[in-house]
């Protein structure tokens, strides 16, 4: 849904009631792990942190969805569960306007001592159609820690065909800035 002036918290609140039992807008779940025919793949793989803390604070900023903080996207709920089931909407400031886009988490990664992610599944109400992964992984031979985005989508309402040039920009900016937002996150220095 697009939109001229900022949505208020009311209709950010309608909106998501009337999304938690909206059907996804592909299939299977799942997608995403492979060659999609007919979607757009990317991914970003970042190393954010070094070491068994730094895992742990990028777990903590994931599960809170810190990577959605960016001033120019929102999540709502603030407080979603990165759960299975949940329902969340994506407020996003463009170009002088406003989209909401429904997506509901389709499936949480196994989580363990060095791996927790989440993928979520786009609804009829989100201007694209889709998958994405969220992942943060510690190598326990390096160290390293790293963010993991994953996506295959395409575009599904009629604005997002028109505008795809400025979609895939702003798909790339959301990759790059959610990165830098954990990366900041995993060292301890908020990501607002």
């Amino acid at each position: 849904m697009f939109f001229a002036v900022r949505p208020s918290p009311s209709f950010i609140a309608r909106f998501l009631d009337r999304s938690r039992d909206l059907p996804l807008t592909y299939s299977p779940v799942g997608l995403v792990h492979g060659t999609a025919a007919g979607y757009d793949i990317d991914e970003t793989v970042e190393v954010i942190g070094h070491g068994r803390e730094d895992f742990h604070r990028a777990r903590a900023a994931l599960a809170k969805w810190a990577h959605f903080d960016l001033g120019w996207v929102e999540l709502f709920p603030r407080a979603a569960p990165s759960r299975t089931g949940a329902v969340v909407a994506v407020l996003i400031r463009h170009l002088g306007f406003w989209s909401l886009n429904g997506a509901r988490v389709v499936y949480e990664l196994e989580a363990s001592e060095t791996q927790f992610g989440f993928a979520y599944g786009t609804l009829p109400n989100h201007a694209e159609q889709g998958e994405e992964i969220f992942e943060v992984a510690l190598d326990v031979n390096s160290g390293q820690v790293t963010y993991r985005l994953r996506a295959a989508s395409r575009p599904r309402a009629a604005l997002a065909r028109l505008g795809y040039p400025l979609a895939r920009v702003l798909q790339a900016r959301f990759r790059r800035d959610s990165a830098g937002v954990m990366r900041r996150a995993t060292r301890g220095e908020g990501w607002k």
